[in-house]
């Protein structure tokens, strides 16, 4: 057999052999004409190491014109210049893993196969012997040359076959010769040789576009999950596992994917060892950020602008809640916070909405002062929440339903989807609406109230940290369908809000002139909170006080009333209702802010007085108050002066006031608004949820981080998640658009740390963000801050330019984050990450940070 298998090699025969070795030789000639045949192509020797690279290169093309049709932005309408700045990626395919990997590849490829690893020869060697009859005894140099030949003339046949066939029968294919593969090496009776092609058949390379791997059982050592957790898990795994292997119904890409690997075993098997040496060895020269863990006071729940100490102990005053707001230290961070002791992955919501770890939000203060309200009780590992409130201790639902009785035309997810909750607590009130299909902007400040924000966030309650104090809310003018106010500590009466009462007019003549009276008046007069309310409120839309001062009769409530009772009529509000919930005990004054100017321009004094033409409602980044009301819009192609369309129909009308308007992608408004829907819901169904490998069942907080007109969060609107659409301060301020089709979102500077507690999101998406903030501040202090706000094992969807791509993927990798894909194409890039449980084990002092 030893010289079957030499006569093969170069052709010659042997006089000296008798007939019966000739009919072996036929015999074996006829076998390996018949396997030849079988893998539709010859490869001579000379040439096998050459046909066999050349006919990967065009498997790989292949799979990368499929790859296009996926990760390809098909933006609709949009033209190709707009695209570029809003996210598309025009243009030809450039395949991009890391850089390190795409030279070892090339250098590799170039190298021919006698540089394989010992494994492949012996894999490639038992293939051989199945096919030739050999009983594994023909070793040496002539069984080495046969191995290489068989080896070279599988890869030709399944080349040729990948790239000839490259159809929707091609997953169906790849399946039969993985089939043959493990039926050779059952013959040859090598089990080692069919775990190798079970494995093969199995992997997603990381050259390919998917870098997927079915890591999530490996979670990181400092993590203690619990068998609750490790369920959880396990149901991610076998999501992404039916992600890496789908049916020939799912998209191009990943059945183009799955075939390479069926059918090239042999590329897999060649990257594995490179694979692993490039996870186990990350280059300094592309790690060169050394990382150390945050040491501050707050800990693990430390927030760079509301934990600055050192501004805070220098404050004037802080009768007006100076203290709970903003003051970002001069140099932000970059530094990592760190994990509370025995952290866990989060409960999955629906059930996070009623009980979360205690371990993972360790506070009690809240369970001790609130306990009885039915805010949050400790129950054994969990802190539950009975969905009760101050105003609602027997529930949110009841008290819900309560304010609809009394006012229908309040329409919870009707008429009425986008509110906002001042005060919120815990969001019990928040939480509960999403059973209305209303969306609540909750928020209340870093105070006493312990974590009240964070417990809502843990919950996946959609909240952030605020207070009403000397700034604006940042969010546009007339936004919210409702306001709502359930107890929430607010001195709407006290605030600026001098009454005549307080003044004789003698006292006024003393004083002032009366042409300087006027003048006066305008920085004395009118509740400057309660105006805040007014400018964020959509004209026609209600403000519900559910207080004591509306249904108790002390003479601290009654003065109160009265007070408030003045400023809202001077503010031309309407009082709708007063009604008593019987079952809670208490009360609720509902009021209507109105829809048109006449009675503004009815008013005997001008108190609170009319902002100037000058003064621009919208605006609200670091906007001191202002105790004035601007007009309503009465103008019907202005923003404001038309209510909405009802809910779900105005998530996809492009808003009537967008007629005269150019688009942020250069064309008209509304052309560019619904060309964005559809790009964002092609990207959604075609990449986010069939490429990424990400269980989005286990998701249910994400923030779009540079959103433009809320197509992204549309577009995921049948899933069960809420997305916190922000607007960066220094791009086209569409916030508005975002409110007007009922979502909502936020105004930010994402050179500053946002205002939410650490690990509070499960996906973070950003869409050009990086480039586009990098000539103000460092990448590696938003890469921190996104560490930050990110939650372990939580996901980073960056879309952006190449450069910036490699430069986060290199961060990313510092951080020991998992890469999960990577894909580049004509300049544009598409990284997706999962954040890891990693902490270093350096601390870096944050001086501002300590009390």
């Amino acid at each position: 057999m030893a010289m079957a298998k030499y006569s093969r090699v170069d052709g010659r025969k042997s006089s000296s052999y008798c007939s019966t070795a000739v009919i072996v030789v036929f015999v074996a000639f006829c076998l390996v004409g018949i396997w030849m045949f079988m893998s539709s192509s010859v490869v001579p020797l000379e040439n096998s190491d050459l046909s066999s690279q050349e006919t990967r290169n065009e498997a790989k093309q292949t799979l990368q014109e499929g790859v296009s049709k996926q990760f390809d932005d098909t933006s609709g309408d949009i033209s190709e210049d707009a695209t570029r700045e809003g996210g598309t990626m025009p243009g030809k395919v450039s395949l991009n893993t890391d850089e390190e990997y795409r030279k070892s590849v090339e250098e590799n490829q170039e190298e021919n196969h006698g540089n394989d690893s010992s494994d492949e020869k012996t894999d490639s060697e038992n293939e051989q012997r199945t096919v030739d009859g050999d009983d594994g005894s023909g070793n040496g140099k002539d069984g080495e040359m046969d191995s290489r030949e068989g080896e070279s003339n599988l890869e030709s046949g399944q080349a040729e076959n990948e790239g000839g066939e490259m159809n929707n029968n091609v997953q169906a294919e790849s399946e039969e010769n993985s089939g043959e593969i493990r039926s050779e090496s059952a013959e040859g009776g090598k089990n080692s040789d069919e775990e190798v092609s079970e494995d093969k058949i199995k992997h997603v390379d990381k050259e390919d576009i998917l870098t997927v791997d079915n890591n999530e059982k490996n979670q990181d050592e400092n993590s203690e999950p619990s068998a609750v957790e490790n369920s959880a898990e396990s149901e991610e795994n076998n999501q992404t596992s039916n992600e890496i292997l789908p049916t020939a119904a799912q998209s191009e890409i990943l059945t183009e994917s799955t075939t390479q690997n069926g059918a090239w075993s042999t590329q897999a098997e060649e990257s594995q060892n490179e694979k692993k040496w490039q996870q186990a060895s990350i280059s300094n020269e592309e790690n060169d950020h050394q990382w150390k863990v945050c040491k501050s006071t707050a800990g693990p729940d430390y927030i760079p602008c509301l934990d600055n100490w050192q501004v805070i102990r220098k404050l004037p005053s802080t009768k007006h809640y100076e203290h709970r707001e903003r003051h970002c230290p001069s140099e932000p961070p970059t530094c990592l916070v760190p994990l509370p002791e025995g952290y866990k992955r989060s409960i999955k919501w629906p059930k996070s909405r009623d009980k979360i770890w205690y371990y993972n939000v360790p506070h009690t203060k809240l369970a001790e002062v609130k306990g009885h309200q039915n805010w949050v009780k400790v129950t054994g590992e969990y802190l539950t929440f009975p969905g009760g409130g101050t105003q609602f201790k027997n529930g949110a639902l009841h008290y819900i339903d309560f304010l609809q009785q009394s006012v229908p035309d309040i329409a919870w997810g009707k008429r009425s989807r986008v509110i906002l909750d001042v005060g919120c607590g815990v969001a019990s009130f928040g939480g509960y609406l999403f059973e209305r299909d209303v969306l609540a902007m909750s928020f209340a400040p870093k105070d006493e109230h312990e974590a009240q924000v964070q417990f809502a966030l843990e919950r996946g309650i959609p909240a952030i940290l605020n207070v009403m104090g000397t700034k604006r809310l940042p969010f546009p003018s007339s936004v919210f369908d409702v306001v709502h106010c359930a107890r929430c500590r607010v001195p709407w009466h006290v605030e600026g809000a001098i009454s005549f009462s307080y003044f004789s007019v003698f006292s006024y003549v003393l004083l002032y002139s009366f042409s300087d009276m006027e003048t006066h008046l305008r920085h004395i007069s009118g509740g400057k909170l309660l105006l805040e309310l007014n400018r964020v409120l959509r004209p026609g839309g209600y403000f519900i006080w559910s207080a004591t001062p509306v249904y108790q009769k002390l003479p601290e409530d009654v003065g109160i009333w009265q007070e408030m009772s003045r400023l809202t009529k001077s503010m031309c509000w309407d009082l709708v209702t007063v009604k008593k919930d019987r079952l809670n005990a208490v009360g609720a004054a509902i009021y209507q802010k109105p829809a048109s100017n006449d009675c503004y321009n009815k008013r005997s004094k001008n108190v609170p007085p009319l902002c100037e033409e000058s003064d621009d409602p919208n605006a609200a980044w670091n906007v001191s108050l202002q105790a004035c009301m601007h007009k309503v819009p009465e103008d019907s192609t202005e923003r404001g002066s038309l209510w909405p369309a009802q809910w779900p129909e105005r998530l996809e009308q492009p808003p009537y006031w967008l007629n005269s308007q150019i688009g942020f992608y250069g064309k008209a408004a509304q052309e560019d608004f619904t060309a964005d829907y559809n790009h964002w819901k092609t990207v959604i169904s075609e990449s986010y949820l069939k490429g990424m490998g990400i269980d989005w069942s286990s998701v249910r907080n994400v923030m779009d981080m540079k959103a433009v007109y809320g197509g992204f969060a549309a577009a995921l609107k049948d899933l069960k998640v809420w997305v916190m659409n922000v607007v960066p301060i220094d791009a086209a301020d569409t916030l508005p658009v975002i409110y007007e089709r009922g979502l909502f979102g936020i105004h930010h500077d994402w050179c500053e740390s946002f205002n939410t507690y650490p690990r509070t999101y499960d996906v973070l998406h950003a869409d050009h963000l990086f480039s586009s903030i990098q000539n103000r501040c460092k990448l590696v202090a938003v890469i921190a801050e996104v560490d930050r706000i990110l939650r372990p094992e939580g996901k980073l969807i960056v879309r952006d330019k190449a450069e910036t791509i490699s430069a986060v993927e290199s961060m990313a990798k510092s951080l020991q984050w998992e890469i999960r894909m990577i894909y580049s194409k004509d300049g544009e890039g598409l990284l997706c990450v999962r954040k890891k449980f990693w902490r270093p084990t350096v601390e870096e002092p944050i001086k501002s940070a300590i009390v």
